[in-house]
């Protein structure tokens, strides 16, 4: 047992490592999640019935998708989409594994954050832009969009939130990263200054990223 600083100190180039491998999982399944999930919230506001493209099947398969992903426990999730990581990016294992996984859950939640921010919308935006004679596309990326981005923003942060919080998860599959390090090196060695070094960790590069996304936020409501 090492309950001493010490031990953060000795294993420097392993946090530092770990740190990386957090920041980048969480920014490149931010990326991909954001795109797949800002796709699949356009397509649910669009076909909700009533809208640009109101389709009341379409919606409804769209929609009961999302729901029946969007409540599993990311370890159960981990577990369940391991046959299609192996496909998709060649293991079920390690950063790519995990950083896959988060990717694809995270786009549910995206899509939900999406839809529920485009409804929040002034319809009689939507309904101008309709009787200018604009392609319902047009309205969704030239109108929408725009007029939402603020609290799409905001939604994107809080998104970003739960990835970080999912990268730790990953540590169960050798995910790598801060929650690796912190039962690698703190728990399973009861030595708890590695795991508070980690949760403090943790907490900057949560706090950093909602400082980031409050201030976009605020500028472009500002505009």
């Amino acid at each position: 047992m090492n309950n001493t600083f010490q031990s953060v100190i000795d294993s420097f180039d392993v946090l530092v490592g770990a740190v990386r491998d957090t920041i980048v999982m969480s920014i490149i399944s931010l990326v991909i999640a954001g795109v797949i999930g800002l796709a699949l919230g356009l397509a649910l506001y669009a076909t909700r019935p009533g809208n640009l493209l109101g389709s009341r099947t379409a919606y409804t398969i769209l929609n009961v998708v999302v729901n029946l992903v969007r409540p599993i426990p990311f370890v159960i999730f981990l577990a369940a989409i391991a046959p299609l990581s192996r496909v998709v990016v060649q293991t079920t294992i390690g950063v790519p594994a995990v950083t896959f996984a988060i990717s694809l859950a995270a786009s549910f939640a995206v899509s939900r954050i999406v839809e529920q921010n485009l409804l929040a919308v002034e319809p009689g935006v939507v309904e101008a832009a309709r009787a200018s004679g604009a392609h319902p596309l047009s309205i969704l990326l030239t109108v929408l969009i725009p007029e939402g981005l603020g609290p799409l923003i905001l939604g994107y942060t809080f998104i970003y939130i739960g990835i970080v919080d999912m990268t730790a998860q990953g540590a169960l599959v050798g995910g790598g990263g801060l929650g690796e390090y912190a039962i690698q090196y703190g728990s399973q060695r009861y030595d708890w200054w590695v795991v508070y070094v980690s949760v403090a960790l943790i907490v900057v590069i949560v706090q950093l990223g909602q400082f980031l996304g409050n201030r976009l936020a605020r500028a472009t409501l500002r505009r």
